[in-house]
């Protein structure tokens, strides 16, 4: 006896009855958005304004959620401390990058070091995402093919600075989660939301 023949002739039987059960079941695909009359003339600037909101909560809870004794903490001997992440969040990552992309200077202070406690740390990380907001803050989209000079040589596009902003911010908040996880502490985005 061939079993083949049967499995497919079950298969063709159950099948389409399985898939027209199944389609009463699902769910109804979302509507798509209303247009709005207060539609953005500039979505990806806005977009950037959203992400260091969204950043700024996290890497600053983040920086608070590490214990003290831990800021000198580092997985492997070629990683960056914590304390040595903050350090170049508020240095290079925002001051520099916020400046650059925005095309404002960048505040003229003291770059911070990992020898600073985790007070001042936080507090440095706060005042340069502060900075961030300020110099975004009149962004718009019309000059994102502007060349802007980031580092190195070569220029870089203003939305090329963006998405390079963008994505040091997600870099660093994915280490940051790692090494507090790898300490015991719960990231902030993985605790619950309070309702």
């Amino acid at each position: 006896m061939q079993v083949r023949p049967y499995v497919l002739l079950i298969a063709c039987a159950v099948l389409p009855r399985a898939l027209a059960a199944q389609a009463t079941k699902a769910p109804a695909p979302p509507a798509p958005p209303a247009a709005s009359a207060a539609t953005s003339t500039s979505p990806v600037a806005d977009a950037l304004r959203q992400a260091q909101q969204r950043y700024s909560r996290i890497l600053i809870a983040a920086a608070e959620a590490m214990p003290a004794d831990k800021y000198t903490y580092r997985p492997t001997p070629a990683q960056m401390s914590f304390a040595q992440i903050q350090v170049h969040l508020a240095n290079e990552g925002n001051d520099l990058l916020c400046s650059k992309t925005a095309g404002v200077a960048a505040p003229q202070r003291t770059a911070a070091d990992s020898t600073l406690s985790k007070e001042q740390l936080v507090a440095r990380l706060k005042e340069t995402f502060t900075f961030c907001e300020t110099a975004f803050a009149h962004l718009d989209d019309s000059k994102l093919n502007e060349p802007i000079q980031l580092f190195g040589p070569n220029p870089f596009s203003r939305a090329a600075a963006i998405l390079i902003t963008v994505g040091d911010w997600a870099d660093h908040y994915s280490q940051e989660a790692n090494y507090l996880r790898l300490n015991g502490v719960l990231p902030p985005t993985a605790q619950r939301r309070s309702m």
